[in-house]
């Protein structure tokens, strides 16, 4: 569990930094990577470059590709049945991030003459700089050792698997229909329905826990139940976020819907991640996970920039009915697709 432990501390100081560059980078318009661009993110602010601020900005957006991949590293560092586990303990990181790294940008406000906000990023620089030397105790586990010497398949059949299409789709559908429902709260509640910004705050702060509280548990059931019965979990959850905000626009319509939706997309990426680690061999697995990777961040970006129009146009309760449609797809596969065979596909 070695690497476990370094993993999510990592993650807790990488993801500290995003959390940052969540917090103020609207305000203001490998880790040592971001660490460089963090700087140039503070002094792009402190010469008043917006242009300068928005190509820091999609360098230190970059190290999220690194970053996630840390739940898969920290999957090959555990025997099989323990992947659930691993994979939630990296997640509790992000918990602790979600906590401190507000806090250290607030704390380091001001810190620079003139320019508010300049010392909260020369602050993320120095987590970034602290994932850095973290990780050098992280030691890999040798493929050979794992794949016993295996031949890889070509990527084609990987990802034709009945199984692996139904991993991606998991991840696909919990971060997509997340990121649409949670980027169009703030303006279905504070822009349409007039709750104040200080109720929509804490609906959102709400939901951040509710995604990444249930990783302190998370893990052991998943592994207790499968990551099939855990997918169905997750997805019950986000109906029921589906139901609850197409019920009503009161201020708990809204908390229940967005903390439900955060509990559910736990349960369901999880899952889904643990079934993809069951259907690729160990040499396979760089071009598997990339495959994987770009479905679900590719499609979250679409849903956030989407999330704005579709509730300019369809209203909340529309919105929110059509994020049902992939659930219900996702639970047909679910139902009628192959049970999971036990890790065959990786040896």
């Amino acid at each position: 569990m070695r690497n476990v432990v370094v993993l999510a501390t990592a993650q807790a100081l990488s993801a500290s930094g995003m959390m940052t560059m969540t917090l103020l980078g609207g305000i203001v318009g490998s880790a040592l990577l971001a660490a460089v661009a963090a700087l140039g993110v503070s002094y792009a602010i402190v010469q008043g470059s917006f242009i300068l601020l928005c190509l820091a900005a999609l360098v230190l957006g970059s190290n999220l590709a690194f970053q996630q991949q840390h739940r898969f590293a920290a999957a090959e560092s555990v025997a099989p049945r323990h992947v659930s586990r691993a994979v939630s303990t990296v997640m509790i990181g992000t918990l602790v991030a979600a906590a401190f790294g507000p806090r250290v940008a607030l704390h380091l406000k001001g810190s620079v003459g003139g320019h508010e906000y300049a010392g909260s990023f020369i602050g993320v620089a120095v987590l970034c700089l602290a994932t850095a030397l973290v990780l050098t105790q992280y030691r890999p586990v040798p493929v050979t050792e794992a794949a016993g010497g295996g031949v890889a398949r070509p990527l084609g059949e990987i990802v034709r698997q009945p199984l692996y299409i139904v991993a991606v789709l998991a991840a696909v559908v919990a971060y997509a229909g997340m990121s649409f429902i949670m980027t169009a709260t703030p303006i279905s509640m504070h822009v349409h329905d007039r709750h104040s910004d200080v109720a929509t705050a804490w609906v959102i702060q709400s939901h951040l826990i509710g995604m990444y509280a249930p990783a302190l548990f998370s893990g052991a059931l998943i592994g207790r139940i499968g990551s099939r019965a855990g997918m169905f979990a997750g997805l019950a959850l986000m109906f029921a976020c589906v139901v609850i905000d197409a019920s009503g626009r009161d201020l708990m319509h809204y908390w229940w819907g967005l903390v439900l939706l955060g509990a559910g997309w736990n349960l369901l990426f999880v899952s889904g991640t643990v079934l993809l680690t069951t259907t690729y061999r160990p040499e396979e697995r760089y071009r598997a996970q990339a495959v994987n990777e770009f479905a679900v961040f590719g499609t979250q970006a679409l849903a956030s920039l989407l999330a704005g129009p579709a509730i300019a146009v369809l209203g909340w309760r529309s919105l929110n009915l059509a994020v049902a449609a992939p659930m219900a797809l996702l639970a047909v596969l679910l139902v009628i697709g192959p049970s999971q065979r036990s890790r065959n596909s990786r040896t």
